[in-house]
């Protein structure tokens, strides 16, 4: 893992490389991204920096959920990171809730999208403990197993997320959810970094999904606007922009 003071020393070469390397405009992560094979194309062509599931992996990782049951009922997804600013799926409703058990962390080192392999991003995860406030997505019966293979090429294209029921509560009651855990025994798994060294990471990333800190201030400004602010993503934020403003690209 890296120390503290190598993340700090090197944030500015960091900076520069991913600049270098990422010189066309970022792709946007749209639905149609995503079904058009575009952005499983651009992590199998990195699949060195990238442990992949194959499509049958993946699809069976769907189907557990349901037990290899045809969906019957509505189905609730709950977003916590980029799927509250770029769900990229067609939903019935969304509803502001606490998950308990859960923590929403940028515990996950990454090497593509948001990073790169001379200058990691980190990415958020679902982290045992505590709790998370985040928004659930309704997605109707009929359309579920549609839109979940969508989430599912997108979330689950790598090994690092393990797909859980969750149990979520806010103004209409309870839920049950499908939530993006992290697997904490994934070699890219960094849940004890501390949050100088995560803002030196997330300052210095970028990917062919644009920069690492543009990930965090979306979630992190979507989060306050839904009146669920995240004091930790907020602290990390003030780090990571004083960082980019002493190390000027």
């Amino acid at each position: 893992m890296t120390t503290l003071g190598q993340a700090a020393g090197v944030r500015g070469r960091r900076r520069l490389r991913s600049g270098a390397m990422n010189d066309q405009p970022p792709i946007a992560l749209t639905r149609e991204a995503i079904l058009s094979g575009k952005i499983h194309d651009m992590i199998k062509h990195h699949a060195a920096a990238f442990e992949m599931r194959t499509e049958a992996e993946r699809i069976a990782t769907l189907d557990a959920m349901f037990d290899g049951e045809p969906i019957r009922e509505d189905v609730w997804l709950f977003a916590y990171g980029s799927l509250i600013w770029n769900p990229a799926i067609h939903f019935a409703e969304q509803r502001c809730v606490t998950v308990r058990g859960y923590h929403r962390k940028f515990c996950l080192e990454v090497h593509l999208g948001r990073g790169s392999p001379e200058a990691p991003g980190l990415m958020l995860g679902l982290d045992r403990g505590g709790s998370c406030r985040g928004v659930a997505l309704r997605i109707p019966a009929a359309r579920a197993r549609e839109e979940l293979e969508v989430v599912w090429q997108r979330e689950m294209v790598g090994t690092a997320y393990t797909a859980k029921w969750l149990g979520a509560a806010g103004n209409g009651g309870p839920i049950r959810a499908i939530g993006f855990v992290v697997d904490r025994a994934h070699d890219r798994y960094v849940g004890g970094m501390e949050e100088q060294q995560a803002a030196a990471l997330i300052a210095g990333a970028s990917g062919f999904l644009g920069p690492c800190a543009d990930y965090l201030r979306q979630t992190s400004s979507h989060l306050t606007k839904l009146g669920i602010p995240d004091s930790g993503l907020r602290r990390l934020q003030t780090l990571v922009d004083k960082l980019q403003r002493e190390t000027p690209v």
